[in-house]
Parts: C-alpha cells; structure tokens; sequence
C-alpha cells in the first residue's frame, strides 16, 4: 500500500505546533522547572506584549505588505502614555486613549505613502522605523527613562483573577468552543476536520491554562486582555468584509481591484489597526516593565514580532495566516527564550536559536506557496478551456 503523501501546505500548517512540542519537551529534560505553574505563568506575561504586535504584523503580511516600524511605534506609544500619566498627570485611560489615537495617525501616515505616492511599504515603514525612534527620545526628553508607578498602568500587568473568576471565564470560553462544535454538527458541516477540532482545543486549552494559573498567582489580567484582542480580530479576519477583502488583497491585488475592492482604504485600515495593535504592545510592555526607556521598542522587538508572526504560519508573500498564528509563533519564540534563559544560555545563543527557527519557518512558507501555485494556476486555465470553439463565419447556419 502506498504511503500517503504530506503536501508542503500541510507540513507547513503543523510545523510550529510541533516546533512548541519539541521546545517544551526538550526544555523540559533540561530542567524540569520549566513547565512549573510560576514559570509559565511568566512565560505568558513575556509574550503577550510581543503577541499583540505580532497580531497586527498578521494583518499587514496578509495584504502582501510590511511593517518595519511596530516597534518603534510601540515605544513612542508607551512613551506618549507614561509621560502624560506621570509627568502630565492625566488619567490612566485617556493617557492610554491618546497613545492608541497616535498609533492610528502614524498607521494612516504610512499607508498614505503607500497608496497614493506609491512607496512600497518596506521603503516607508523603514523610514518610519528611524522616524519614530527619534521621536521617541523627543517625549522622553533629557531623562531618557519615565518610571511607570501609576496604579492604573501597573493594574495592567500586575492584576491576577481570583481562581473563582477564572474558572467562570475558561468555562464560559469551554462553553462557546464547544457550542461551534454542536451547531457544526447540526448543520452536518464535516467537510474540514481541522474546523471541528479547533473549538475543542481551544477548550482544553481554556482550563488547562487556568488551572496552571490557579497553581500560581492565578489568571493575568494581561492574559486575558491579549486573548480578548486575538478573538476579536479572528473575527474581523474571518467573519467580515474587512478580513476576506485583506485576504483577496493579498493573494492578488490586481484581481482584487478589478472585482471592485476598495484596495487602497483596505491598505489603510490595516495599516492603522497594525499600529494601534503596536501601541497596545508597548503599553503592555510599559506595565510589566514598569518603566519606558529609550531602548523600549528597539529594533529587537520588531523582529521579534515579525519573526513570532511568521513562525506562527502566517506567509510573508499574503495572502495566508490566521491571527492565532501570532500566538503560537510568540509561545515558539517565548518558549525557546525562556528556556535557555534557566538553561543560562547567553544572547548569542539565543539569537542563533531564534534565527535557525526563522530560516526554517520561511523554507516552509516557501514550499507551501510552490504547493499552492499550480492549483491557483489550473483554476484560470480550466475556466479558459471550458467554452467551446465558435465556428468559422461560413460555417454557421444562417437564420431568415
């Protein structure tokens, strides 16, 4: 019997679920402290402001562009908030409100560039990235640092559900993923199998992650914030006209335009959400941090960020991702930096690490894409095919 064969789409979809296998159990080996509750707890409180970036790295890479300044735009965000916090002495949420605001304006500020000079998105984010660090050491003026002690910022990072609450939430969410299941059933929807085993995932994953919580300090509101963001935008992705049409965008733009999509306020859109989803990173950063500095959203970070997204199964050529793959990328990179931060790795190390998983990843995406091609192509040629040969002009019969 002939061995079935595994298309390169295929490998690629379930690398990084078996790339954060692989990590933990090895990590695991190592030392045994690294699936303790306190350190994953840790784990999930260093990623999530990485992971909320990420997401909007998501959203740019699935128009077919990039975004080479989410984290420059994160540290001046952060910088914009914990100033107006600390110095300025406004509240907590409309400090936070003005920061997101300038992560849009610096979004529409790009995507204005990009779509109606026609720069390409790498050209002006670069640009964006030096900008926006220099605009960063402006705010925090000649100190260079702004300590952040405000208990509205710190609540961010520093809040932990009671064992009570986040049992009612990671049930609530069992409840909702299971209820897909039910009313998938219902409609006798079997088609994709991924699709029914995804909500009951999600599921398991919803109490396993509380009760490891629980053993600790329990549920971290930041957690649960940077969850919040990832389903809302999974359903921006999948469920409206904004998601199909930035999918459609990047698997062909110029089909795209010819079906009558906006292109151009679709590029916007994105552009301005990935920056106010870097902003919210800083501001995540800011508050387990608990100070914003001149290195805050360096250049490390926005690789970081692009690397989590990619990692994660997000194509860099458009077209193909899913939110969650910022995720799972953040908890690949998160996990292999933890790891060898207990193991006492140094930073060379890391960095090599981090970057042979990146290479990896690409190949995959690469692979998937050249699997991809010839179906995309087929489709034209058979719609070309389909209708048959008029005959010649003397050939037809003549009507009276």
């Amino acid at each position: 019997m002939r061995a079935p064969r595994v298309s390169p789409v295929s490998l690629g979809r379930w690398a990084s679920p078996f790339a954060l296998l692989v990590i933990w159990i090895v990590m695991t080996a190592l030392n045994p402290r690294f699936l303790s509750a306190v350190n994953l707890t840790n784990l999930m409180l260093q990623i999530v402001a990485v992971g909320a970036i990420a997401v909007g790295v998501v959203l740019v890479l699935l128009i077919g562009e990039i975004d080479l300044s989410v984290g420059a735009v994160s540290g001046l965000g952060a910088s914009i908030t914990a100033v107006l916090v600390m110095k300025e002495g406004w509240p907590a949420g409309l400090a936070i409100a003005t920061g997101l605001a300038t992560g849009a304006v610096v979004g529409l500020i790009h995507a204005a560039m990009v779509t109606r000079i026609g720069i390409p998105s790498f050209v002006v984010t670069l640009a964006g990235l030096l900008t926006w660090q220099g605009a960063l050491l402006l705010v925090l003026g000649d100190t260079g640092s702004v300590n952040v002690t405000d208990d509205g910022l710190t609540a961010i990072a520093g809040t932990f559900l009671s064992p009570v609450l986040g049992w009612i939430l990671s049930i609530g969410v069992a409840g909702a993923a299971l209820a897909t299941i039910v009313l998938q059933v219902a409609r006798g929807d079997r088609s994709r199998p991924w699709e029914m085993w995804r909500p009951g995932l999600i599921a398991a994953a919803a109490l396993g992650a509380v009760a490891v919580f629980n053993a600790d300090r329990g549920t971290p509101l930041a957690v649960v914030l940077f969850l919040a963001v990832l389903a809302v935008f999974d359903i921006v992705t999948r469920r409206t006209k904004l998601g199909r049409h930035a999918v459609a965008i990047g698997s062909n733009a110029s089909a795209a335009r010819r079906a009558g999509i906006p292109v151009d306020r679709i590029r916007m859109a994105v552009f301005a959400l990935a920056s106010v989803l870097a902003v919210t990173g800083g501001i995540l950063a800011a508050s387990r941090l608990l100070a914003v500095n001149q290195s805050s959203g360096g250049t490390d970070l926005m690789l970081t960020a692009i690397t989590a997204a990619v990692i994660g199964g997000t194509s860099l050529f458009g077209g193909r991702g899913s939110v969650w793959s910022a995720l799972l990328g953040s908890l690949v990179v998160g996990s292999l930096a933890n790891g060898l931060d207990l193991l006492g790795a140094s930073s060379a190390i890391r960095s090599i690490s981090t970057g042979l998983v990146l290479a990896v990843a690409v190949a995959l995406d690469t692979l998937a894409r050249r699997g991809e091609l010839p179906r995309r192509a087929r489709g034209p040629i058979q719609v070309l095919r389909e209708p048959a040969m008029r005959p010649p002009m003397n050939q037809r019969p003549r009507t009276m």
